[in-house]
């Protein structure tokens, strides 16, 4: 391509980047404080968990999937699919009428969800080598500080004055709006390029049958079926517990669990030894930064998912805040995240390495789990509670960072996608992980802690206040019954937190193992030099 057009589309690019980031931002700050309340109006709020698993699930399998479009077809075509699955999900939410309408949509959705994460990463990589790519990245998520005041204002009166599912319709059309330029721009450039590209010869034609074969070899399709089939298998019984009038019988569970255990060795044998293009190349299972990063990812996301799927829920019920100040206290995470993640693109750009920055964030969150056991009860302080998000964002944006940028540091140009997607699903994994623990807790604790706090109230009352924030957080407070609500919600999220500060202590310990590459001007570092071995 000429200089000049090249230029051009990388302007181009980078603005459409801004937008696309923006309402990316937006969805991020302001859907998830809806859901509650959608599955609460449908007395499902004890689905919540259960929910957010199969989400998780969708999320992290669908992310290779959505890399390998990209690669085989092109990056545009990726998105085009993405923005399909992201107006077809939220329409389905938006109308539903029932419980499992909510789940389908939020399923959906995610598919959309998780592929613009990962395109958004793999089009900065294209662009960019490392010594900038941390910074560029973390500058890509500069919206979140706006959106975090703009969307708690936007959420709170969406809530107060039109109802949830207006919330998830305005995404219907302000989704199109936002991708349409990136998407737009991509084609253009996509078409300049196979035009320079092409030849005089002319490829022979596939049949529809083959090209179907073709693309699900070029998807490894069985891989991926394998893949989440062990995941749903082994994560959904956790959160099933308790979650229907006559439970599931124990041995039914074992074995569905198993099931999804022995699905593992099995994906692993059809990976490393049939697979054409495989999920997860074996090269990657030897490379110790792709091992590191994914184990890291996954310790860290599992963690935050305990401690955050039921705070929104939490916080209703036990503080006795205005709805405004409740979803600025919910952002307070995703503020001091985005600040850190910044600060960390500075850093890398600067010193070009990462190792002890990585170790310092997951330290961060370790305190700001811990800090949670503090500030969880009745009497928990305010400032205390808030300075254990702030801990876990400021961790959380160096350490989200750093393995990515390791990992896609430690392979060559060519895999940078599919590591940077493998990455991620394993780290989504680990949030579905935790969600399904969290899931698991909720149900079968707070059950039992409603009766150990609200003996004087019958079962159909007891699971009135189970299945429903509105209706546990309804009395005020110094009620009997809100203050046995609130006294059962503080011992299940004290099971949550020490759970997730265990989690986060593994993360600590993976971290010393890392390489420590030379983040230099190349898009890989395998091409400039060896890693740094010391710890620093």
């Amino acid at each position: 391509m000429h200089p000049r057009k090249l230029s051009a589309a990388l302007t181009n690019t980078a603005g459409s980047l801004g937008l696309a980031a923006y309402i990316y931002a937006l969805d991020g700050t302001t859907t998830y404080t809806y859901l509650s309340y959608a599955t609460s109006e449908f007395g499902g709020h004890r689905l919540l968990g259960l929910i957010q698993v199969v989400q998780g699930i969708i999320i992290a399998v669908g992310k290779p999937v959505i890399a390998k479009l990209a690669d085989v077809r092109s990056r545009g075509t990726a998105y085009c699919a993405v923005l399909f699955f992201y107006v077809l999900g939220y329409t389905v939410i938006a109308t539903a009428q029932n419980i499992q309408a909510v789940a389908t949509g939020i399923i959906l959705y995610a598919i959309g969800y998780t592929g613009l994460q990962l395109l958004t990463q793999i089009v900065i990589a294209d662009i960019t080598t490392l010594k900038w790519r941390g910074l560029v990245m973390s500058l890509n998520t500069l919206p979140f500080l706006i959106n975090a005041f703009v969307g708690s204002i936007i959420s709170a009166t969406v809530i107060e004055h039109f109802g949830w599912r207006w919330g998830y319709g305005m995404f219907i059309i302000l989704i199109p709006l936002g991708l349409s330029p990136l998407i737009a721009t991509l084609l253009w450039s996509e078409r300049i390029t196979r035009r320079n590209r092409r030849s005089g010869a002319m490829q022979p034609e596939k049949g529809y049958i083959q090209s179907i074969v073709d693309t699900a070899e070029e998807l490894d399709a069985v891989g991926l079926l394998l893949i989440g089939l062990s995941i749903s298998l082994t994560l959904l019984p956790l959160s099933l517990a308790k979650n229907t009038t006559r439970g599931l019988n124990a041995a039914a569970m074992l074995a569905v669990f198993l099931l999804g255990i022995s699905l593992i060795p099995i994906f692993c044998i059809w990976d490393f030894k049939w697979a054409k293009y495989p999920v997860i190349p074996y090269r990657f299972v030897r490379n110790r930064t792709v091992i590191g990063a994914s184990l890291i990812g996954a310790f860290d996301f599992m963690a935050y998912s305990l401690t955050f799927t039921y705070l929104y829920s939490f916080v209703v019920v036990v503080k006795d805040w205005k709805l405004i100040n409740t979803t600025y206290f919910m952002q307070t995470q995703t503020i001091t995240l985005t600040i850190s993640g910044i600060l960390t693109g500075v850093y890398l750009n600067v010193f070009q390495r990462y190792k002890t920055l990585l170790i310092f964030g997951l330290v961060l969150r370790v305190i700001g789990a811990a800090l949670m056991l503090r500030s969880r009860g009745t009497g928990g302080s305010n400032f205390e509670l808030l300075l254990a998000q702030i801990l876990q964002g400021l961790g959380g944006g160096i350490a989200g960072l750093c393995i990515q940028v390791s990992a896609q540091a430690s392979v060559t140009q060519e895999d940078v996608a599919m590591v940077t997607a493998v990455v991620l699903l394993i780290t989504e994994f680990g949030a579905a992980g935790g969600g399904a623990i969290a899931g698991a807790i909720w149900s079968s604790q707070m059950p039992d802690k409603l009766a150990e706090h609200l003996p004087f109230l019958s079962q159909v009352e007891r699971d009135i206040l189970f299945g429903s924030i509105t209706a546990a957080a309804g009395k005020p407070r110094g009620d009997p019954v809100r203050e046995g609500v609130i006294a059962a919600y503080s011992d299940v999220m004290q099971t949550m937190v020490i759970v997730a500060t265990v989690v986060n202590v593994l993360a600590v310990f993976v971290a010393f193992i890392m390489p420590n590459w030379q983040l230099g001007n190349v898009k890989t570092a395998v091409e400039d030099e060896s890693p740094e071995e010391d710890s620093s």
